[in-house]
């Protein structure tokens, strides 16, 4: 799992279209990486409408927002046209990039356990340090941007 001061590898992973998400593709840019457990559910959705409703206040602070779920890219392609999302989502059907970051685990929901993405979000300067975790059960998806904007 990363940590506060790790350097992040350049390659993230492949988008919705399949094309290759760097962090070089951003210069200048602090990369709010944002995991989330399900394309479609109410609280990923919630989380990402407000990134997209916030998302030119975050681009004026000098961040890209990077979504990153397990989904397969049709999903995310079907969850980016149904919402109009402006920032890529990685499909990380391998789980390598969940994994790396140390957001994947068992998770319980009405006494079933699982195997799931926890909801984090890590700040990655423009570096490609890690400079902030906004952990699971900091995160609200409902102002989660302001979360991101907060110094």
């Amino acid at each position: 799992m990363y940590n506060i001061g790790d350097k992040v590898d350049d390659l993230l992973g492949l988008d919705q279209n399949g094309n290759e998400v760097r962090l070089s593709d951003y210069p200048g840019k602090s990369i709010a990486l944002y995991f989330y457990p399900k394309d479609m559910t109410s609280g990923c959705t919630a989380q990402a409408c407000n990134l997209r409703d916030n998302y030119d206040d975050l681009l004026s602070a000098s961040y890209q927002v990077i979504g990153v779920s397990v989904d397969p890219a049709q999903s995310h392609l079907r969850f980016i046209a149904k919402n109009n999302l402006p920032f890529p989502l990685i499909a990380d059907t391998d789980h390598k990039l969940v994994e790396k970051f140390g957001v994947w685990g068992e998770k319980s929901m009405y006494g079933r356990k699982y195997m799931g993405t926890f909801r984090t979000t890590f700040i990655i300067a423009p570096d490609h340090t890690i400079s902030r975790i906004i952990t699971p059960k900091q995160v609200k998806t409902k102002d989660h941007a302001a979360q991101i904007l907060e110094v």
